[in-house]
């Protein structure tokens, strides 16, 4: 069964932010690899924790993104 509108834009939101969260993390990791090269190790590894959070909630996002292609979550009607 296709996806209604309203589900259809939930997933492409949420694949987008996945992608958002991606790109920054990607952004964060080669500032940090910067700061590590000139002997900030502690920012450095501040930057990779946040990096690494980023990658954990784009995956969460993308299995969610998933669930509403398999129907398992739809949105509600909109007010």
């Amino acid at each position: 069964m296709p996806l209604t509108k309203p589900n259809q834009q939930l997933r492409r939101d949420l694949k987008e932010a996945a992608a958002l969260l991606k790109w920054a993390g990607v952004d964060l990791y080669v500032v940090s690899k910067r700061m590590m090269a000139a002997g900030d190790e502690q920012g450095a590894m501040e930057l990779m924790k946040i990096a690494m959070s980023f990658q954990l909630t784009e995956d969460n996002l993308a299995g969610y993104a998933d669930e509403v292609k398999a129907g398992q979550i739809t949105r509600a009607r909109q007010v």
